[in-house]
């Protein structure tokens, strides 16, 4: 019951967001990024950002895409005093992630928040990254936790010099962490996470663990942590939304699930605001999960289980540090 409940709490008669374009304070000289903000609920949180007057650098593989998206959010916002940049950013290779931070770095001297929004779900099966690792579990964590570790420094810096828990990196997870394997992430006897041959939709839940587990544990170990304890580190649920993850799905899946149980993108960018721009979150709530559309919520009582000193959370950690290190 307790699992249905909070399924129902998550997908129905939501209460309506408290942070929206409506009431987001001017974001004038604070700086941001977006991973896959030239689509969905990232072009929509890049277009409330830019609103609002702030700098943001949508990043992603396709320059035009991000080009058109660039153009449409400008025209949209003619008296915008903010900037938009394309930042080019392949997550499904390890191997070009240093050289977009460094780009990023070499005109920037803040970052506000890193939005890890960007994400790939039900990708065909065999579908791998440039470093062989299943598709899913490189792009969703993997990228995204190097992309973290390299701009950490910044983020650091910007908070010693910021409000308390304005500095934040949010990190995308899902509703379907509720159907991930028993523990969330489940390792095998060499240590690494479990890759499904067959199951490619137990992979994109383990993933979005995943992401719920790094973000749990950057907060953990940057608590302790003199330089970085004012960056805030949080996962989110952003809802169940119309947006171009249900591409690998059956068309039928598509139209039930619309008329049923989605909501547009902007929604879901609502999640994202509240998780990093919300004045409600404080600096002991690094490591919590969000709800749509922003509020404090919990995942599955053995995935909570796992965030404990010990469990599958560190060893994602761990496993994560281990094949991320030749490029960092």
């Amino acid at each position: 019951m307790e699992n249905i409940s909070r399924f129902f709490q998550q997908c129905f008669f939501l209460p309506q967001p408290t942070l929206t374009e409506q009431n987001l304070p001017d974001q004038f000289g604070r700086v941001f990024i977006v991973t896959g903000g030239y689509a969905g609920v990232g072009s929509a949180l890049a277009k409330i950002l830019y609103s609002k007057n702030g700098i943001v650098y949508i990043a992603g593989r396709n320059a035009e895409k991000a080009d058109v998206a660039i153009r449409n959010i400008q025209k949209a916002h003619p008296l915008s005093k903010g900037k938009l940049y394309f930042l080019k950013l392949d997550l499904a290779d390890l191997s070009t992630i240093k050289a977009s931070t460094e780009d990023f770095l070499s005109k920037e001297s803040r970052l506000d928040v890193l939005v890890n929004n960007a994400g790939v779900m039900n990708s065909p099966v065999d579908s791998v990254t440039a470093q062989e690792h299943e598709l899913q579990l490189g792009t969703n964590c993997l990228a995204h936790f190097l992309l973290t570790c390299q701009l950490t420094p910044i983020l650091e810096r910007t908070a010693a010099n910021s409000g308390p828990a304005s500095v934040r990196v949010i990190w995308a997870a899902s509703l379907e962490i509720e159907n991930s394997p028993a523990g969330g992430v489940p390792f095998n006897e060499y240590g690494n996470p479990e890759v499904h041959k067959s199951n490619t939709f137990s992979n994109y839940t383990a993933s979005k663990v995943g992401d719920y587990f790094l973000a749990s544990q950057f907060a953990r170990l940057h608590r302790i942590q003199e330089s970085a304890k004012g960056v805030v580190s949080l996962a989110f649920n952003p809802g169940n939304l119309h947006t171009d993850l249900q591409r690998h799905s059956s068309s039928a899946l598509v139209w039930i699930l619309d008329k049923l149980m989605l909501f547009p993108a902007v929604f879901g960018a609502y999640t994202e605001l509240w998780a990093g721009w919300s004045d409600c979150i404080k600096p002991e709530d690094s490591g919590k999960y969000i709800w749509p559309w922003g509020r404090f919520g919990e995942a599955r009582q053995d995935i909570q289980a796992q965030l404990e000193f010990g469990g599958n959370a560190e060893f994602f950690w761990d496993w994560c540090l281990r094949e991320v290190k030749p490029y960092l």
